[in-house]
């Protein structure tokens, strides 16, 4: 290594220890020197590091088998993952009708009402019915938004139901999870509804095994 260094220009070995974040000042002599050291400390420490690596995995080893008992159960502990919400008992035409009402929402468009594009607190209300003789978008002009129509209406079979097929109930305290059939219906706790009391119908509703739609995960 020291002879290619030899062969190098002054200039070739300070841009190597400008890389190598050494000292540039010095004689050739002295610059060949800086390189060759520390050329020298990093596979030294390289060496240590895969000893002392070597050296750990052999003491997990150890360690593994000295705490190894074959009369504990080690199925008992369950690490906390995921845990699967709670599905509705639904027949078949249920389940089909779900499906279909799932398709046709793909393509169902965006109802928006006259010349949202034009003012931002339009944008933001929900759909209205356009009115007046010349507007464009009662008469359906192509370059207008769609107009809500009976066509649009999804499957009645599925209709008021929740996307995972429960029929949702507003609930206000733990005592209105009493009425719930947890096998078809699913609770959906009021806006109003404090803190506080969101922790005692979430805790009711586990007990009862109730699934609560819209959970807030801080609670």
């Amino acid at each position: 290594m020291a002879e290619d260094f030899d062969n190098m220009t002054v200039a070739e070995l300070k841009v190597l220890l400008r890389e190598a974040g050494l000292p540039v000042s010095g004689k050739k002599a002295e610059l060949i020197s800086r390189l060759s050291d520390a050329g020298e400390a990093p596979a030294e420490e390289e060496e240590e590091e895969e000893e002392e690596e070597v050296a750990t995995e052999e003491e997990a080893v150890v360690d593994e088998d000295e705490n190894w008992d074959d009369e504990e159960d080690w199925d008992d502990e369950v690490s906390e993952g995921h845990v699967a919400k709670q599905k509705p008992v639904l027949d078949d035409a249920t389940k089909a009708a779900l499906a279909l009402r799932a398709e046709q929402k793909k393509a169902t468009p965006s109802f928006r009402r006259t010349e949202w594009y034009r003012y931002k607190r339009l944008s933001r209300s929900g759909w209205r019915a356009p009115h007046g003789m010349d507007n464009k978008q009662r008469k359906n002009l192509k370059y207008r938004s769609s107009l809500v129509r009976v066509g649009h209406g999804k499957v009645s079979a599925a209709h008021g139901l929740h996307s995972s097929g429960f029929r949702e109930i507003m609930v206000h305290n733990s005592g209105d999870l009493e009425a719930i059939d947890p096998e078809t219906e699913a609770a959906r706790v009021g806006g109003t509804v404090g803190g506080r009391k969101r922790e005692h119908i979430y805790s009711r509703a586990d007990e009862l095994g109730i699934r609560v739609l819209n959970r807030r995960r801080d609670i």
